[in-house]
């Protein structure tokens, strides 16, 4: 018996129904039956096994069963998420193009020049709707198609500083404030700067979309000895607990009116993660509803050659500015 075999024919709990299936395939093949089963475990952790039983023939005579269990796991998920995201694309891009359309019927009618102006400035949005939809998409696209994003030596505070500065508009017109705490100007990372950028920003204006007037966003930088943790801490509503597993997939909204509401297309998260794993890091969160949540950027630092060819350079820079 294999490793994986003992593992169910041993099991408890949920693994009993794999066990119970696998011992009844194994007794079918046993009696000259081939079969082949896939079983669905909803764990937690969920699981798709693929069970296949075979009998051993030898001159005409069953010597014994072979079974072959393939976890399916990632396969299915795989699939699943490949079915979600395109009918999720078709929805997204039909409602703004269907509202356009009626839109566009409407001021065709004629009527009051006071409702064409304000049906003017409906399709307007929708269309920047459209645009920032399609802009995400293509910026997934680029992110996931790249092997390994280009990287050069940017200092953190160049991130932190840019990410703030183009959300700081949005934070103005919530009456959000946001803070950043202050960072070492030799603290510095190898990366793509343009994909941590988005990503910081992405992470900034989804905590300001879920925060009430009047609270503040804050940006925490820290490091170990081998990463860095830019950490976007908010005040807002939170985040149930039944959400924060599928948080970070394309087109999921904890509150989809809410999102839609403040622009949101439901691609930032997502974008955050792929962002992350593209430079070996990850993105986790903490979330308690009523109180708020804690998203947590995390990719490599190369600590000690990094930060010594930055102070390098700088030393460098600064000698011949003096």
């Amino acid at each position: 018996r294999s490793v994986t075999a003992d593992r169910f024919l041993e099991a408890r709990h949920t693994d009993a129904i794999a066990a119970a299936a696998l011992e009844e395939m194994l007794i079918d093949a046993c009696r000259g039956e081939s079969s082949t089963r896939e079983l669905q475990l909803y764990g937690p952790p969920r699981e798709v096994l693929s069970i296949t039983a075979h009998p051993l023939v030898e001159a005409g005579q069953i010597l014994g069963a072979m079974v072959v269990i393939r976890d399916m796991t990632d396969a299915r998920r795989t699939d699943e998420v490949r079915r979600d995201f395109v009918a999720n694309v078709s929805h997204e891009l039909k409602t703004p193009v269907g509202a356009l359309g009626l839109l566009a019927d409407t001021i065709s009618a004629g009527g009051d020049e006071a409702v064409t102006l304000q049906l003017a400035e409906r399709i307007a949005r929708e269309a920047e709707r459209l645009a920032k939809i399609i802009d995400d998409l293509l910026d997934l696209s680029i992110i996931e198609s790249q092997e390994m994003p280009e990287r050069d030596l940017v200092p953190l505070t160049l991130i932190v500083d840019q990410s703030v500065e183009r959300s700081r508009p949005g934070a103005e017109a919530l009456g959000i404030e946001l803070v950043s705490s202050p960072i070492a100007a030799t603290l510095a990372a190898r990366c793509d700067r343009r994909q941590v950028v988005m990503a910081i920003t992405n992470l900034i204006d989804n905590a300001m979309k879920y925060s009430e007037r009047g609270s503040r966003v804050e940006i925490i930088t820290s490091t170990t000895s081998n990463l860095v943790e830019i950490a976007v801490c908010d005040e807002g509503i939170g985040i149930p607990s039944r959400d924060l597993e599928r948080i970070f997939e394309r087109f999921y909204r904890v509150d989809r009116a809410r999102s839609r509401a403040t622009g949101g297309t439901g691609l930032g998260l997502s974008i955050v993660r792929h962002v992350a794993q593209a430079h070996g890091g990850e993105v986790a969160v903490e979330s308690t509803e009523g109180i708020g949540s804690k998203f947590r950027f995390r990719i490599p630092i190369e600590a000690a050659g990094a930060m010594r060819m930055f102070e390098a350079e700088s030393t460098k820079l600064g000698g011949l500015n003096g």
